[in-house]
């Protein structure tokens, strides 16, 4: 009995020891566990709890404004509106169908799909975002005549527009559906454009329901900082103008850019690619004809072929893309050899029509080959563009020289400009200038830049040998108009001397009034500049059964007297069969310097030549009598014809032509009209001028009844019509001035 008992003790111990080792055990691992979680963890799940009770929604900030030089609106968001739901508003099922309802139809979209939305368990949901103001109003006027005035929130946000659509889009770019920017300068500046978005924080019950708007907490939207930019929209568009009138004419199948930079500041007043697109609109193909084939192409070609053509038409050419500079680049040889000292301006070397660079290679031509140009001097090397004058002058000048100039010069390393995409050149290492390298080199070939870098390189020749920051942003503004930051237009470095650019510029303004790039002459302004026909030779070593492709280029700087504009216009692939920076490219430069000079404020300087010859400006004399016409007219050293009965000097002009401002050739004539019925009547057809010389477009202007502005080229050797501003068969009245422009084929380089 008393064993039992002791058993029993035995086993109610060895229980009572086991329940307190579980539950010391299991308290232990509670306690554990709970300060695991409220010590180790705790910060983390109060956060997690804080997340999951609390709603953020993003309010857009407004992104900050594009403005040009003269401070015009190139790029801008204006209000738009988002369309919001809240359902735990809507009182009965009869509303949330008439919402519905009428969302549906104002909106575009399905009636399911506005129903569902006014249908869920939330204080908040999105229906339609970025509509215009003048659909908000309609929404406006469908909830007052339904007396809703709860359920349905609209809320301000912002959409991109730009004023001028295609004029620098490349350089403007565009935004994406969120604002952000997708490329140009939207993309470059992205961050200082956007600002910092602000949000609006509500709370959520134990069940996940959002909490009434008494809960929420608004944190304000910062805008975006606005840029002024050097680019001036006039300039630009001049330019662009011309610039897709060239690429048109001479069937540029690779794409025309031009630049135009102050070469003191580097500033960049207009940089043009031929082509472009609609910024507003940019994912659809600009170039028409393209359009049109690729929806005629099977469905499952036609992606590729759209993605390659959007890439292409929001590709900047003057930036992204390199090319073989040809013989612009003679001008920065010149100087390498002048500033060095390896040569003089009495140096000369002599042009038989070819130079072998080193014994055993091939003989490389000058373009006049089998003619020659002879003893030459750096003068006469430059004007008659000569490729052997170059290539001894390169020899002379030695590899290690070269490269070390070729280096200043800013022609191995990008410029920095503020735009995305800039590419690298390709070029010779000074170890890699053997003496066929370097004699190619001299002249333009073997080596490829970025029309960025030659302008920014051709500048230092025309501002006093320095190296400038090429931009296109000039300030940057807070939301008051503070300037936060503004461009540098200190020199980066000194690259030759004063005296060689002076050099340089006397011989360019030679080569454009009388040498090889005359056809870039501006009646009024002395003009300094080269021009360039480059062959693509590596293409044609990768597809030589293709025919050999050339580039078109001319690059200029005026007033010689003061540089203060330079302009590089260049073709790439144009007509083979016209091939010529001096028959293309140049006239490109004549007409857009002949207009943007005057509207940037370079005064015109005319020689006694040019003022004998020089243009008038036609009078007003609508209103006047007779009389009085024939006094204006004869006052601004014109003459006139009448249409009508021209006895009664009282007689009153209904009309003229050309009107009144217009410019009229030196002894040109204002035609008066007395009879409005003749003046509706009377008309006469544009003849075809183009390739037509001098006399012969004057003895066609003469048989029309019109009149010819002539333009171009100051010489008058071997004159050639290349373009006119009216179009042939074009019905005009009589005594309509159309500007014809000149081009001179003597002693250009092909």
């Amino acid at each position: 009995m008393a064993k039992l008992k002791s058993k029993k003790a035995v086993m109610w111990i060895k229980t009572l020891v086991i329940t307190v080792i579980l539950l010391v055990v299991g308290f232990g691992l509670a306690i554990g566990y709970l300060a695991h979680w409220q010590i180790v963890e705790g910060e983390n799940l109060k956060t997690q709890a804080m997340n999951q009770s609390l709603k953020t929604t993003s309010i857009t900030a407004m992104r900050g404004t594009i403005y040009d030089a003269s401070g015009k609106v190139l790029a801008q968001s204006a209000s738009v509106w988002t369309v919001a739901l809240e359902p735990n508003y809507i009182d009965d099922e009869e509303t949330k169908k008439v919402i519905a309802d009428g969302l549906s139809k104002i909106l575009g979209l399905e009636y399911d799909f506005v129903y569902e939305k006014a249908s869920q368990n939330t204080y908040f949901t999105y229906v339609e975002r970025k509509i215009e103001t003048e659909v908000k109003d309609e929404i406006l006027k469908f909830l007052d005549e339904h007396d809703i005035d709860q359920g349905v929130r609209l809320i301000e946000d912002y959409k991109r527009y730009y004023p001028y659509g295609t004029t620098a889009s490349v350089v403007l770019g565009f935004t994406g559906t969120d604002n952000n920017g997708l490329s140009g300068l939207e993309l470059y500046y992205d961050k200082e454009l956007s600002g910092t978005a602000g949000r609006m924080v509500s709370l959520k019950n134990a069940v996940g329901e959002d909490m009434p708007f008494q809960y929420e907490q608004l944190v304000s939207a910062e805008n975006g900082y606005d840029l002024v930019l050097t680019i001036d929209e006039t300039v630009q568009s001049i330019v662009e103008k011309y610039l897709n009138e060239a690429a048109e004419q001479y069937s540029v199948k690779n794409g025309a850019a031009a630049i135009l930079m102050d070469v003191n500041t580097g500033a960049i007043k207009a940089m043009a690619v031929s082509g472009g697109f609609d910024c507003n609109d940019p994912f659809t193909v600009f170039d028409e004809e393209l359009r049109l084939a690729i929806d005629e192409l099977p469905p499952e070609e036609q992606n590729e072929v759209y993605t390659d053509a959007l890439n292409h038409q929001w590709r900047n050419k003057a930036v992204s893309d390199t090319y073989v500079p040809g013989s612009v680049f003679k001008m920065i040889s010149g100087s390498i050899g002048l500033d060095s000292g390896a040569i003089t301006t009495n140096t000369t070397f002599s042009c038989n029509g070819s130079y072998v660079a080193y014994p055993g290679t091939e003989p490389i031509n000058c373009w006049v080959s089998p003619s020659y140009h002879g003893v030459e001097t750096i003068r006469e090397g430059i004007c008659n563009s000569c490729n052997p004058f170059m290539m001894q002058m390169a020899a002379v000048t030695g590899p290690k020289t070269f490269y070390n100039y070729f280096y200043a010069f800013g022609l191995t390393d990008t410029t920095g400009i503020d735009l995305p995409g800039e590419s690298s050149s390709f070029y010779y290492t000074e170890s890699e200038l053997k003496p066929v390298e370097l004699a190619t080199e001299s002249f333009g070939q073997g080596f490829t830049a970025t029309p960025l870098q030659m302008i920014t390189a051709c500048a230092s020749i025309a501002n006093g040998g320095y190296i400038v920051q090429p931009h296109v942003v000039d300030k940057i503004l807070d939301s008051d108009g503070n300037i936060v930051e503004s461009a540098d237009t200190n020199y980066k470095r000194q690259v030759i001397s004063s005296e060689t650019s002076e050099i340089m510029i006397d011989i360019l303004k030679e080569n454009a009034t009388t040498g090889s790039g005359k056809n870039g002459y501006v009646e009024g302004y002395r003009v300094c500049g080269k021009t360039g026909t480059s062959e693509k030779v590596a293409e044609h070593i990768a597809n030589p059964d293709a025919p050999m492709e050339y580039i078109a280029s001319f690059c200029g700087f005026a007033p010689a007297e003061d540089p203060q504009y330079i302009l590089l216009v260049f073709l790439d692939e144009p007509d083979r069969s016209i091939a010529s920076g001096g028959v293309m490219a140049a006239p490109v430069f004549s007409k857009i310097m002949a207009e943007v000079l005057p509207y940037l404020g370079v005064e015109a300087q005319y020689t006694e030549e040019e003022s004998e010859k020089n243009d008038k400006t036609a009078p007003y004399v609508i209103g006047m009598t007779l009389k009085e016409a024939h006094d204006a007219i004869d006052e601004a050293d014109l003459y006139y014809s009448v249409y009508g009965d021209s006895s009664d000097e009282n007689a009153v002009v209904l009309m003229q032509v050309p009107s009144a401002g217009s410019t009229v050739p030196s002894g040109g004539k204002i035609i008066l009209y007395l009879d409005k019925d003749l003046s509706e009547s009377e008309m006469s057809e544009v003849p075809d001028f183009v390739g037509k010389t001098l006399s012969e477009c004057n003895d066609l202007a003469n048989q029309a009844g019109i009149q010819i502005l002539m333009s171009g080229a100051s010489t008058n050797i071997q004159l050639q019509a290349q373009s006119q501003s009216i179009k042939p068969g074009t019905k005009v009245r009589p005594g309509t001035v159309v500007t014809v422009q000149f081009v001179d084929l003597s002693g250009l380089e092909q």
